[in-house]
């Protein structure tokens, strides 16, 4: 039997009760071939109870049915510069959306604590050469017994703490942001000066600003938010009862967009309010993506089956964790099972033992279930 493509006939809304009725008024009996059952219909019959139906659209086979994601900046390529020292904003060198290389200037600052460090630098030097002369001299003395040997030793004991609280405030002054060339400066100059500048790390994009001139700061105070775009993650919600087609690794496409990613991560959980499954994907960036933009992607399956049929959402039939459509024969409708690939709210993706030379019922499905209930199926 063959019906009008998209024709809706009357009656779609009969329940599992009416759909009984038919049953007995009509006769209708299924008949079980193994896996697969029919239900006999007549024309006649079929348009009472509601059937339409529709062929099956050929899709592509390796992939699911596009989802929206939205593209967001990987974690690990975040990271924030703060102020080494408490201090005032003097200068900013750059503006959001900055492309920087690494140790390009940032943030200029007016700092007393960074004044302070220099001073304790310098101290720490002038204390650590006396501690110096005076354990060479002592050494001297000892070698003419002129002095114990515990004078000795605690002459070494102190060039040994001198030299540590050097290193201390060496340490102290690279993380405010100076150079072992601009130390050794000022070791040798003693020029102390109240200007730090602040340099970027390593290159990247400056995502956000997060002062303006003439602002005071604490110390650790975020300066400027940088970001590497390359390679982007793009986040997808997937419904769950499609999650099973997708693997780690599987190959993704972002409508519009010629390279692809892949797929780095597949939640372990669902989110309760829209019973979705995050799937994140690595994308490779050539400047085309850009952070907080929604896209269109499509999932490889890392197994592809047989050929992929996309039909309505309404003409699948599920069962428990089986899914099947009802295939248009001559004399009725045969109950075939398929392997459900992909979904959204108007399409379904299918592998199975059908064609787009078949039809399949896309209306009139309850009806048809009904029968097969009231028969015991």
């Amino acid at each position: 039997m063959r019906f009008r493509h998209g024709t809706l006939l009357p009656g779609r809304a009969l329940s599992v009760a009416i759909a009984a009725l038919f049953t007995l008024a009509f006769g209708l009996l299924p008949s079980e071939s193994m896996a697969q059952v029919e239900v006999k219909l007549s024309d006649t019959q079929a348009r009472n109870i509601g059937v339409r139906v529709a062929h099956p659209v050929s899709s592509r086979t390796d992939q699911t049915l596009p989802y929206p994601a939205q593209i967001v900046i990987p974690t690990p390529q975040l990271w924030v510069v703060s102020a080494p020292v408490a201090g005032m904003v003097t200068n900013l060198q750059v503006a959001r959306g900055d492309r920087i290389s690494a140790g390009e200037q940032l943030v200029t600052l007016q700092s007393p604590s960074f004044v302070s460090q220099q001073r304790d630098y310098l101290h720490a030097v002038a204390q650590e050469v006396l501690a110096t002369q005076q354990l060479k001299r002592n050494a001297d003395l000892f070698e003419g017994k002129a002095v114990p040997q515990r004078v000795l030793e605690a002459s070494q004991t102190e060039a040994r703490q001198a030299s540590i609280v050097v290193a201390e405030r060496r340490q102290m002054l690279r993380l405010s942001g100076l150079s072992d060339e601009a130390i050794s400066r000022l070791t040798n100059e003693a020029a102390i000066s109240a200007t730090l500048t602040v340099s970027a790390p390593q290159a990247a994009s400056v995502v956000d600003i997060a002062v303006s001139p003439g602002q005071r700061l604490e110390q650790s105070a975020p300066l400027v938010k940088l970001a590497r775009l390359s390679p982007l993650w793009a986040e997808i919600a997937i419904p769950a009862s499609s999650i099973r087609a997708i693997r780690t690794g599987a190959k993704v496409e972002i409508e519009g967009y010629a390279a692809p990613g892949k797929v780095v991560l597949v939640s372990e959980t669902t989110d309760a309010a829209t019973q979705t499954i995050l799937v994140r994907a690595e994308i490779p960036n050539n400047g085309e993506l850009h952070p907080g933009q929604t896209a269109a992607v499509r999932i490889s399956f890392v197994s592809a089956g047989d050929s992929a049929w996309e039909i309505p959402y309404g003409g699948l039939v599920r069962r428990g964790e089986q899914t099947s459509v009802f295939v248009a024969i001559d004399g009725g409708f045969r109950l075939v099972p398929v392997t459900l690939l992909a979904e959204d709210q108007d399409h379904v993706v299918v592998s199975g033992p059908i064609t787009d030379k078949e039809e399949v019922a896309i209306g009139g499905i309850s009806a048809l279930r009904g029968i097969l209930s009231g028969l015991g199926q």
